[in-house]
């Protein structure tokens, strides 16, 4: 069972109706001295509680809304939150950061147990402007809008509604005349709204770079480096990545490509991307949500009880909502509640092998939360991405062991696996195009809409592998970007699926060879948080933060040989 730990700081019913209901509770920490290492102890515990309680009254506003965008009062509460609310925090914030460094006891701390979280406090001061604040409260306001857009769109197939998402399975029929025909559907579909989400985006990065600017920062992208912490790499690391992706990467891409084409029997276009070269028909691996949380449950307890009864706890406590349906805004995620403990799982599941991947992905991040759950501080658990994704991709890996729960026979099990293998491989350069068309977005804000789609053509040639035709759909592949939510929504969030996707892959490589210890320094590093650096939680975990072409090349001749 999850324990609730009581409240000390705030009153066990609050809630967040006004401004005025939680003003008191920061003016209280602004106006304690803490005199002695104790005090400060209790002051930062207190600080904790109250920011702890504060995220999760807004993630369930988020969470509500994003599960039904079509209700004006669940998005009404959101909005009053990002615009009435975390404004004034961000105020105080600031000030207790200020308070925090210049506390007379602040040197009589562990140095070794605080030192990430007091460097991150540092760096929220250096980025800190006040002007900055009703910018921020506008963007968030303005991305949602993201999701209201794509959330509501949907096709007719075979007499049917549909989502997009429903509507994408048609891209594995068999028949080709079909696959085509719901090609065409989805793309005329999101070809509505083309306009409508370039002009969202021209308004997120100008909010952007007027942001960065007023941080004393040349672009956005510089800083975003320093405000998501990124004190391990820096953008000419990315550059390299990108250059490695291209070298080591592309040419088993390319493979891949010539031998669907030979296979099928024909020039590819692409609506024959992910339809079966056996001509087989599409894997339906579970039924319902119902059957799809009965199934994960039974998958990871075939690798260890504990994740088993991470899903299984969040089930019995309503924290699932999987199925796809008109009105649900895209996407999937993992939303860690930092009071409760005890996450929320969000997806558009249309019984999909895509789905089983997406779901103990996000069944990673869930244990991650769970492992995570009794550090003392919610600093301490706010773990930066590259982490995180270790954690959700891993379990996609080593949950291999008891992913056969979705597939009837050995020879749908071994073809999902061999899906999802082929699948890590051909991902690593698109997370390459969209990192690198973020790099060339905020270094070059003043771009037009139409050199955005020149330059992402260019990109989707450089990783491209020319043996798709999209002649006749030159518009719709210009604007493939968009349906990448993380552009408008989680700016620079998107490269730690690659750095991830490598350390994911070396810790299933371990798992091959010792499952038990491999598990241990899983379990290991995700009960870190971040309190260690990134690197120090990839060596507990038993591998390396590593990015560079020779690893590359290592890790993809080891996918290689498992395929």
């Amino acid at each position: 069972m999850i324990t609730i730990i009581k409240r000390r700081f705030l009153p066990d019913k609050l809630k967040v109706t006004s401004w005025d209901v939680l003003e008191p509770y920061y003016v209280k920490l602004l106006e304690r001295q803490p005199g002695s290492k104790e005090e400060l102890e209790e002051w930062l515990k207190d600080r904790s509680e109250l920011e702890a309680f504060v995220s999760e009254d807004l993630a369930w506003r988020y969470v509500r809304m994003t599960c039904d965008t079509t209700d004006k009062e669940l998005e009404k509460a959101y909005l009053f939150f990002v615009s009435e609310i975390d404004p004034k925090i961000a105020g105080y914030s600031d000030k207790l950061n200020h308070k925090l460094i210049n506390c007379a006891s602040l040197n009589q701390l562990d140095q070794a147990k605080y030192f990430i979280y007091l460097r991150s406090i540092k760096k929220e001061i250096e980025i800190f402007r006040e002007e900055n604040v009703p910018i921020q409260a506008e963007i968030a306001t303005e991305s949602q809008k993201y999701g209201v857009i794509v959330g509501n769109m949907s096709v007719e197939i075979d007499g049917k509604e549909l989502t997009l998402q429903q509507a994408a399975n048609y891209l594995k029929s068999q028949d080709r005349s079909k696959r085509e025909d719901a090609f065409k559907k989805i793309n005329a579909k999101r070809a509505e709204h083309n306009k409508e989400l370039d002009d969202l985006f021209d308004r997120l990065i100008a909010m952007r770079h007027k942001m960065a600017v007023n941080a004393g920062f040349q672009n956005f992208r510089d800083y975003m480096f320093a405000a998501m912490g990124r004190f391990d790499y820096t953008p000419q690391d990315c550059f390299a990545f990108h250059d490695a992706i291209q070298q080591e990467v592309m040419p088993l891409v390319k493979a891949f490509n010539e031998r669907r084409k030979e296979e099928l029997g024909y020039e590819l276009r692409p609506w024959d991307m992910e339809a079966d070269t056996k001509n087989r028909p599409a894997l339906e691996p579970f039924t319902s949500g119902a059957d799809l949380v009965d199934k994960t449950v039974n998958c990871f307890k075939k690798v260890d009880d504990y994740f088993a009864w991470c899903i299984q706890t969040m089930d019995n406590m309503d924290r699932l909502d999987l199925e796809s349906r008109k009105g649900k805004a895209p996407g999937g995620y993992n939303y860690p509640m930092a009071e409760t403990s005890v996450p929320f799982i969000f997806m558009n599941a249309a019984s999909s092998t895509r789905d089983v991947e997406t779901m103990v992905h996000e069944g990673g991040h869930a244990v991650h939360s769970f492992l995570s759950k009794d550090l003392e501080l919610a600093g301490f658990k706010s773990c930066p991405s590259e982490v995180a994704e270790l954690a959700s991709m891993s379990m996609e890996l080593i949950s291999f062991d008891g992913q056969d729960e979705f597939y009837k026979n050995k020879e749908d099990f071994n073809r999902a696996k061999h899906e999802h293998l082929e699948g890590i491989i051909k991902i690593l350069p698109w997370i390459a195009t969209i990192d690198k068309f973020q790099h060339w977005i905020y270094t070059h804000p003043d771009h037009t809409a139409e050199e955005r789609k020149t330059y992402w053509i260019q990109l989707s040639n450089e990783f491209g592998t020319g043996l798709v035709n999209w002649t006749g759909y030159e518009e719709i592949l210009s604007y493939t970007w968009q349906k990448q939510l993380h552009l408008y929504e989680v700016p620079f969030y998107y490269i730690e699926y690659g750095m991830a996707q490598l350390g994911a892959l070396a810790v299933w490589r371990n798992y091959l060879t010792n499952k038990q210890k491999a598990l241990e320094q899983y379990k290991a590093a995700l009960s870190l948080g971040y309190t260690k650096t990134i690197g120090e939680i990839y060596k507990t975990a038993g591998i390396e933060f590593n990015f560079s072409q020779n690893y590359i090349k290592e890790l993809m001749s080891f996918v290689n040989t498992q395929l």
